[in-house]
């Protein structure tokens, strides 16, 4: 009885999605990136609430399960977004139960300024010092060549995303760090089922993060995820994500360890009920079974959607090839085979036309367009307007009430990016109709701005 009430459910809900959303979207202004749902997500999000079991549950299971086999790791934790899985991977670092190789206040974090905050965010708020380096003009990645020298006897870590899909060069910045001993996170949130020789981003550094908002190569609404193939990080990370406590048992289950009531930690009494029992000065970063279920359902269609991806970037860079006099595509590096979150386009500096010109002019004719996130992230209020502690380069130790512009030039990539820069779509749900819209309206931009 009850399998066929939840039959009948799910019968009505599918009539009503392909009455309501079952012709494909056509698009009066192009978005630059957004979400691209069936009926197999909605069925699944209504048995997740005929469950009635609201928090991590059987789905969220499943989805863990699912996403550490594509990626080919060990261990995959799902949280609430991925700027909470770059605040978990982060966290992890400081724990105490690494020892030696904690990450204290004070330590330095080689990262970059042209990116999304959210990689810069836990260095500031652990109390630690980002060390930007300037990026490449094309990848839009660190400049790896840069690292070495920006060094010091405080560098403990290199936290880095993989700029819209497409990877820095991982074989340099590993080496470096097995050189120092450093950790490596790789901010994989824009990224998802890139490759570098091979190998999913995000499964070659310590710890790979993961962003599943609606822009992102598939979606939960909110929701992202950490992986490793290190237990000892795994079981850091899950007890940050899990209000820091100690035990391992998922919500619901007791005594998965078997030692509930036969351990003694911290200045507890012997026996103390290992449930409630607190390792770290963590989080409650778990997610919803109704966003697993979700998950479940996107990720049996993230190669479709990535085949997508990889097309229509191919699509733009054949039909703007005849454009490079004015304007840099991107370029990938030997090995690499980018997710295309975004379609990055810089305007040359000597074009007859700047990029506020042109992103304007698209943005008048319904093309989406985005900036590379921050741009150059030390002129942000974030940064400007609070006291806090970096280094750029090799430089010596710079607070932001003390910047000026002769420090933003020792970015002088990154300064272009901000004023050059500004990227296009290439999410699943935009088919050749949309792509060629955005290669014509930017073919008409230039023949009209040259003019101006």
């Amino acid at each position: 009885m009850e399998q066929e009430l939840r039959d009948k459910v799910k019968s009505a809900a599918k009539e009503y999605y392909q009455s309501v959303y079952g012709e494909k979207r056509k698009f009066d202004y192009i978005p630059p990136s957004g979400k691209l749902l069936g009926e197999e997500e909605l069925m699944n999000m209504i048995d997740a609430s005929l469950d009635m079991w609201l928090t991590a549950g059987r789905f969220n299971r499943e989805f863990e399960s699912k996403f550490a086999e594509y990626l080919g790791v060990k261990f995959a934790l799902s949280t609430n977004s991925g700027s909470s899985a770059n605040l978990l991977a982060f966290s992890a670092l400081t724990s105490h139960k690494l020892g030696e190789r904690a990450l204290k206040k004070g330590d330095e974090v080689i990262s970059v300024a042209a990116g999304f905050p959210t990689t810069i965010n836990p260095i500031i708020q652990h109390g630690m010092v980002p060390v930007f380096i300037d990026c490449e003009i094309g990848t839009y990645n660190i400049n790896a060549d840069k690292i070495e020298e920006a060094i010091s006897p405080k560098t403990k870590a290199i936290f880095l995303a993989h700029t819209l899909g497409n990877s820095y060069d991982l074989d340099k910045i590993m080496k470096i760090a097995e050189k120092y001993n450093l950790w490596v996170i790789e901010d994989s949130c824009d990224a998802l089922g890139g490759e570098y020789k091979g190998r999913k981003l995000g499964t070659i550094g310590h710890i790979g993060t993961f962003s599943f908002y609606p822009a992102h190569h598939l979606t939960m609404g909110e929701g992202g995820a950490v992986i490793t193939n290190d237990p000892q990080l795994y079981k850091i990370i899950m007890s940050f994500r899990d209000w820091g406590r100690d035990c391992c048992c998922p919500p619901g289950q007791d005594g998965v360890c078997g030692k509930r009531f036969s351990r003694q930690l911290g200045n507890l009494p012997y026996g103390y009920d290992h449930k409630y029992t607190y390792s770290h000065i963590g989080f409650n970063l778990k997610i919803t079974d109704w966003q697993a279920a979700l998950g479940c359902s996107q990720i049996d269609k993230l190669d479709s959607f990535l085949a997508i991806r990889r097309h229509n970037a191919a699509i733009l860079t054949e039909k703007l090839a005849d454009l490079k006099d004015y304007l840099i595509l991107p370029e990938v590096r030997e090995g690499v085979k980018p997710s295309w979150f975004g379609y990055l386009i810089s305007v040359k500096e000597d074009a007859p036309f700047t990029k506020q010109q042109m992103v304007e002019y698209l943005e008048e004719h319904k093309i989406g367009t985005r900036q590379l996130f921050a741009g150059n992230i030390l002129r942000q209020p974030m940064i400007v307007d609070n006291d806090v502690n970096f280094r750029i380069g090799n430089s010596p130790l710079i607070n932001s009430k003390d910047l000026t512009e002769e420090h933003y030039k020792l970015l002088p990539a990154t300064e272009f990016i901000m004023n050059n820069t500004f990227w296009v779509g290439t999410f699943p749900a935009l088919g050749e109709h949309e792509i060629n819209r955005i290669c014509e309206t930017i073919h008409n931009a230039i023949d009209e701005l040259r003019g101006k």
